[in-house]
């Protein structure tokens, strides 16, 4: 490959992650095609961009950023694939629910996140990156919490509407009695 031809690939993958807040590495090594295709469909619908990249073009991409991603590098080695998103667990969720429904896959793993300002190293924060909320679920539990206390006084009322009503109908009751 020409330098002309890496400079372009590596301009071309320093928008793309520049585009995403969230970026994963992962290792998708030794999946088979059918396997990999599965991988890539369940990514599409997520709305997830998994890409197999070279290690050095990745490390030259994630320089020209413009952010600090050199806690990083040391997982770029090997075979090297990178999942980018908007929303923060969807890669998490992906890489999890695909080991899941595939028994026999014991790829991808996990090398190393970006996630929320954080960098997350290594397989065993996967169930950590799962769990956190993203940006719409964070809202949800909000507005939630925000509803609870007109929910209670709304019932309240309702419920001592119901009782002066049925202390009424009593006294009614044996008035005519």
């Amino acid at each position: 490959m020409r330098k002309e031809q890496k400079d372009q690939l590596i301009g071309q993958l320093c928008e793309e992650i520049k585009a995403y807040p969230h970026l994963y590495i992962a290792d998708i090594g030794g999946l088979n095609s059918v396997m990999t295709s599965k991988l890539r469909r369940a990514a599409f619908r997520k709305e997830v961009k998994l890409e197999v990249v070279k290690n050095a073009l990745l490390i030259k991409a994630m320089e020209q950023t413009g952010k600090d991603y050199s806690e990083l590098f040391p997982v770029v080695k090997g075979e090297t694939a990178i999942m980018l998103s908007n929303t923060n667990n969807a890669p998490a969720k992906l890489i999890k629910e695909f080991r899941a429904s595939e028994k026999t896959a014991q790829k991808p793993v996990l090398k190393g996140a970006y996630v929320e300002e954080s960098f997350y190293i290594g397989a065993e924060n996967l169930d950590a990156l799962v769990n956190i909320k993203s940006k719409n679920e964070l809202i949800a539990d909000v507005v939630a919490l925000l509803q609870s206390p007109a929910k209670n006084v709304i019932s309240q009322l309702q419920s001592g509407a119901n009782t002066i009503t049925g202390v009424l109908k009593t006294l009614e009751e044996k008035k005519e009695a």
